[in-house]
């Protein structure tokens, strides 16, 4: 008998072979950005619209909140970090993030988010869904929900992307498989293999696909399937884009040098980069993830790298959208598992810590220019405001005019809302 997790895993297995098999590109583009201009993004008003689009960078690994966006100067547990003055008055980061310093009128950032999970592949689980990790089925993660919500804006092009490590991500969970994510692992390799084979003539390729279909609908005339039908539907898609004249939205080759090298020549980077030329063409979703958070040892020995290539990567982000006049109709967001111990370890690194850490938001549908919630003065706990996963969830649900109201019975026979059912943080809506 098939399970649920069964299903997922083999719409996981489906997603990464018909990526490899049909899909990729060598990349190609837009107009150059205003990167370099010094437009004041912390001066631009409150976008009050929803977001049509979302870009979620997601710190794999847990990131520290002490020695980023909560910095504890004056106290052993601050470490080594110190803390600088934003442009907002009172607003303090960590000294390795100086240019989202700069622009931090347009963010806003949240300090008190807690959760009790402390195992990363069940803390990742329940940040992408707003629900705990069950054996009896899988949840959908929000960009699925985005798509399943808001429909596509391009037809030619799946609404749903993931740059970067996709092994953990739940897809669409118990939605139609056409809503999973396309995984695209490096972005500067783009869609792999969407030309045909040297040795495959088209009108051979087309033969055989029309053979296949006919076998399939005799098969599913006797037999109703929604796993062959959903990998049905993700097959077609996958055989339209290798005809279409969009994929020169991979092509970051297209892009000037300057503007790669502003956003940084890693993957975080390029993969921001990526996800301003998807949004460009419409697409609602880009999750970028990016790993290595995990410092258990010599922290600061890491740190100075994740979070320059962090602090180069989104305020590029944030300029490069806002320059395009696309920030006021995306939402970008920072998350991570969860924060790291305020005490340094005998190896100099922080242990898991899931009582507080922090996250970002950006954009379309969120009041830019303050912090919401406190941590404690050795950042260990939550001082005020308490922010849960599923109330950080359905913030951002709400951001983006999904229905974070309607209750619906997922196929355990569960009730179920889109956000986890918190609570819509109202002090962070526009």
């Amino acid at each position: 008998m098939t399970t649920p997790d069964d299903f997922g895993f083999h719409r996981r297995q489906f997603m990464a072979s018909a990526a490899q098999s049909l899909l990729g590109v060598s990349f190609a583009s837009v107009t150059a950005s205003k990167l370099f201009a010094d437009e004041k993004v912390n001066a631009v008003a409150p976008a009050k619209a929803k977001a049509k689009h979302i870009i979620y960078l997601f710190m794999n690994g847990a990131m520290t909140h002490i020695d980023t966006f909560d910095p504890k100067p004056g106290v052993p547990e601050g470490g080594e970090t110190q803390a600088i003055q934003t442009r907002t008055p009172g607003i303090q980061f960590g000294e390795k993030l100086p240019k989202l310093s700069y622009l931090s009128g347009a963010l806003a950032v949240i300090r008190s988010l807690t959760t009790e999970t402390g195992d990363h592949t069940q803390a990742q689980y329940l940040m992408r869904t707003a629900y705990k990790q069950l054996n009896s089925i899988r949840h959908p993660g929000l960009g699925a929900w985005m798509v399943e919500q808001k429909d596509r804006i391009n037809r030619e092009l799946p609404g749903n992307f993931l740059v970067g490590d996709s092994n953990r991500h739940p897809g669409a969970g118990f939605l139609h498989a056409s809503l999973s994510p396309v995984p695209i692992a490096d972005p500067d390799g783009g869609l792999q293999n969407i030309a045909l084979p040297k040795y495959l003539d088209e009108k051979i390729f087309n033969r055989r696909l029309s053979l296949a279909g006919q076998f399939d609908k005799r098969f599913q005339g006797d037999h109703t399937n929604p796993e062959v039908d959903a990998y049905n539907h993700l097959y077609g898609e996958a055989k339209r884009l290798m005809g279409s004249d969009k994929l020169d939205v991979f092509n970051l080759a297209l892009e000037k040098d300057e503007v790669r090298e502003s956003y940084g020549r890693n993957k975080l980077g390029q993969g921001c980069l990526l996800a301003r030329r998807l949004v460009e063409q419409g697409i609602r979703y880009v999750e970028i993830n990016y790993g290595s958070w995990d410092m258990h040892q010599e922290l600061y020995t890491s740190l100075d790298e994740k979070a320059t290539i962090l602090d180069n990567a989104l305020s590029s982000l944030l300029r490069d959208l806002n320059a395009k006049g696309l920030l006021d109709e995306t939402l970008v967001v920072l998350a991570t598992e969860f924060g790291r111990s305020p005490e340094l370890n005998v190896n100099g690194g922080r242990d898991h810590h899931p009582g507080v850490f922090s996250g970002l938001l950006a954009g379309a549908g969120i009041r830019g220019g303050q912090v919401y919630g406190a941590s404690d003065n050795r950042g260990f706990s939550v001082d005020s405001d308490p922010v849960s996963i599923e109330d950080f969830n359905s913030t951002i649900a709400a951001a983006a005019g999904l229905d974070t109201a309607t209750e619906f019975i997922a196929p355990n026979g569960r009730p179920f809302r889109v956000g986890g059912g918190g609570e819509v943080i109202k002090e962070l809506i526009a």
